[in-house]
């Protein structure tokens, strides 16, 4: 039978599995839409106030529920707002399909209205980036694109439809299915006896101080109880990246936390110690490694990634592993032979006992956290900005569960968290999800908060008010002698006024008390915003200096 362009789409979508898309309409895809329209019994579409918060929601959701998330968006200004948003996914390796309209082919590269080349904008920060020429092409195309985005290292994938093929009518196949060799890249399997696992094996036995580096690619593949099964077996603590936070539990005796540059105090000198770290699922960035010349300079590494482009890019390793975990991990449980390392283990134990946080005063970052933390069960998804306080959430709060933290990682994109927090929550069937982000990250897209009150979401934002650009200050602060230029924003906005202008409930809680009073106010079906106003010189600590080592740790 023949379908349009239009129609294919979303009918392929609807046969891929996707329920839920993001998206602002706009003339060039009001073919799109209109058929949105009549499938709205089988596809729901939520319409962000942003297109940025369209593509932050869709990254959220597919963190959240594991699905490819899907965003639509008109050609011209529409494609470039989506620009912040397909770079977050493609640092974070997120998969989501980003669909674009266009002037018709013929009008490609004339200068037409809203004509923008914005299959070369994306090319650097996408898996693929295609132009759909061909009516024939767009079904072969779809299913490729969802492929690419979920196999291997997961990441986003753009489509660009002109007008005319979304106008224009093909044969649909409504069984398709791709070719084998168009599936995704296929990662050489690993056996029992091959020479890198019996290397990493030898490694690891050797071992009388291991550490294991958790990215986000233990989150992504569910691997964290055989990381905890591999570090109870050989005696070795776990530290996380950012992106790691989640799939291992906090509360497992050898979780260490966060390491790196604003990582916990007992993570980042344990790793310091090491003499093998066994590194899975991460990128070595900077703020990971610091000096990468000094970085594990006497210290075996063991890198086992499914971007084989990941291994030796920052950090050589000793053994560079390209898989998926899943097929490496239970194999490395099952041949390493059990061994107790009982010194380091218990060295590892009073670093961590010493590891502390002493609060400088009642209503500091880490109470604060630590109160919401209390309140609310591990099963909530809490999404935050970029800043201090989305280190002070990884600090503190105790994440048991993997796909409970979203946050910007590798991009590091203020005004992420409320477009974040909506799709986290549609994710998650509409349950409780908490925002924590500060007064500079939420003043760049709090317009999605209008989106969550349409949308009747509970989300419940902590805002961390100290009236600064605080991450920027504290650099300031520590390493240009306090020369404050432009960090000190104090606007004189009444947040909970706010809220309250969009219909989200909102109130100002000036201790730890009248925070809990307030959590307990925060029911019902929409957004509830906590103003907490800190001190403007609180910091996050510890901090190793960019290009650092532990050895330049900044304590106080």
């Amino acid at each position: 039978m023949k379908l349009t362009g239009a129609e294919i789409l979303v009918k392929e979508l609807i046969r891929l599995g996707t329920t839920t898309v993001f998206g602002y309409p706009g003339g060039y895809v009001i073919n799109i839409y209109d058929e949105l329209y009549k499938q709205k019994e089988f596809i729901s579409h939520i319409l962000p106030a942003h297109e940025q918060g369209g593509a932050h929601a869709a990254d959220a959701y597919a963190r959240v529920c594991g699905k490819t998330g899907v965003v639509i968006a008109t050609g011209g200004p529409g494609a470039t707002n989506l620009i912040t948003g397909i770079a977050n996914a493609y640092l974070d390796s997120v998969p989501v399909v980003f669909i674009t309209g266009n002037v018709a082919v013929p009008m490609l590269g004339q200068d037409s209205f809203q004509d923008i080349d914005i299959v070369g904008v994306t090319l650097p920060i996408v898996k693929h980036s295609y132009v759909v020429r061909k009516i024939n092409d767009l079904q072969f195309i779809i299913n490729e694109a969802f492929s690419l985005a979920e196999k291997g290292r997961k990441g986003p994938v753009h489509i660009d439809i002109p007008k005319n093929i979304q106008i224009e009518a093909a044969e649909y196949n409504p069984s398709f299915k791709l070719p084998s060799d168009k599936k995704g890249v296929i990662h050489p399997s690993y056996d029992k006896d091959s020479a890198d696992i019996n290397d990493a094996v030898s490694l690891i036995q050797n071992s009388k101080r291991p550490y294991i580096y958790c990215g986000g690619g233990v989150s992504a593949t569910d691997t964290g109880k055989l990381v905890m099964e591999l570090s109870g077996k050989i005696g070795a603590p776990i530290g996380m990246s950012l992106m790691g936070i989640g799939s291992v539990p906090a509360s497992f005796a050898l979780n260490l936390g966060m390491s790196g540059m604003h990582g916990r105090l007992a993570s980042i000198t344990a790793k310091s110690e090491a003499d093998l770290i066994i590194a899975l699922g991460v990128r070595f960035s900077d703020r990971a490694t610091g000096k990468a010349g000094d970085y594990a300079k006497n210290t075996e590494v063991i890198h086992i990634d499914i971007d084989a482009a990941e291994l030796g890019k920052n950090i050589r390793p000793t053994v560079g592993i390209c898989a998926d975990l899943n097929d490496v991990l239970p194999i490395l449980v099952d041949k390493v032979k059990t061994k107790t390392n009982t010194e380091w283990v218990e060295h590892v134990r009073k670093l961590k006992e010493k590891d502390r946080i002493i609060p400088s005063g009642e209503f500091t970052p880490s109470n604060i956290i630590n109160c919401v933390n209390s309140y609310y069960g591990d099963d909530t998804v809490v999404a935050t900005d970029v800043g201090q306080h989305q280190m002070w959430v990884a600090e503190y709060y105790g994440f048991e569960k993997p796909r409970k933290l979203i946050s910007s990682g590798g991009l590091g994109a203020m005004g992420y968290g409320m477009g974040a927090a909506v799709g986290a929550c549609i994710a998650g069937n509409r349950k409780r999800t908490v925002l924590i982000t500060g007064d500079g990250s939420f003043g760049m897209n709090l317009a999605e908060l209008a989106t969550a009150v349409t949308m009747e979401l509970p989300i419940t934002i902590i805002l961390l008010n100290n009236g600064s650009l605080g991450m920027v200050r504290q650099l300031q602060t520590l390493f240009f002698d306090k020369r404050y230029s432009n960090t000190t924003i104090n606007r004189k906005t009444d947040f909970p006024a706010l809220a309250k202008a969009f219909g989200a409930e909102g109130l100002i809680a000036e201790n730890i008390t009248e925070l809990s009073e307030a959590l307990e106010k925060a029911s019902g079906n929409l957004p509830f915003l906590i103003e907490c106003k800190i001190d403007i010189d609180e910091k996050v600590l510890p901090m190793i200096p960019a290009g650092g080592t532990i050895n330049d740790v900044i304590l106080e």
